[in-house]
């Protein structure tokens, strides 16, 4: 993080909000069990992320080196999973402990919740997910001197290219690992899918 932050003037803010969804084979009970025992593939599923367990059903993951602008930065965040309460599991972040002021502030909220999906062949569950995310970021002193609107819509754009990117590559990982777990064929491409929200719903914590 670069040394140069200014304090004199408050965070720009950036928001982005994705929903999705992904088809495992298998009723409600037996996906519900796998994703209880998150704690047998999270970290495994998130890779290429470097992601740790900090126990309690809580994860510190680094999400990686990013940029716009001529400025970098690595974001990492810490979250809890839940477990869920009326078929809804709930997911979001929480402060990192023992962590010095990084420039930036997270605030991760997400959404699982299981649908039975009425197949002819095979049983099916549907995994349908919402995610909200606001970012907060103190910029050095030289990306104040742009014009506004360039700095937030060039924010804007990383945030959604990263959460999208992200949130392909865990949703196919998490589908992969379950049907290979449970030595099941994989689904296909369309089974899995991700579109952005442009009305951003509130996600409860």
């Amino acid at each position: 993080m670069r040394s140069d932050i200014s304090t004199e003037k408050k965070p720009k803010i950036f928001r982005s909000g994705f929903q999705g969804y992904m088809d495992l084979y298998g009723d409600p009970l037996t996906v519900a069990e796998y994703l209880n025992a998150h704690q047998g593939w999270f970290c495994r599923c998130a890779k290429p992320m470097n992601t740790v367990s900090l126990g309690d059903d809580q994860y510190l993951i680094v999400i990686g080196n990013f940029g716009a602008l001529g400025y970098e930065i690595e974001p990492k965040m810490a979250v809890v999973l839940h477990r869920p309460k009326n078929q809804l599991y709930l997911m979001h972040s929480i402060p990192i402990n023992d962590s010095p002021p990084q420039g930036y502030e997270i605030d991760y909220r997400a959404t699982m919740k299981l649908e039975e999906l009425n197949c002819l062949s095979t049983k099916a569950t549907r995994v349908i997910w919402n995610l909200d995310l606001k970012v907060a970021v103190e910029f050095p002193k030289f990306i104040d001197r742009l014009p506004h609107h360039i700095v937030q819509s060039s924010g804007e754009r990383l945030l959604d290219k990263i959460v999208h990117q992200v949130s392909q590559r865990l949703t196919y990982r998490v589908q992969q690992d379950f049907h290979t777990t449970h030595s099941l064929p994989m689904p296909p491409k369309s089974s899995r899918g991700t579109i952005s929200q442009d009305v951003y719903s509130e996600i409860p914590v």
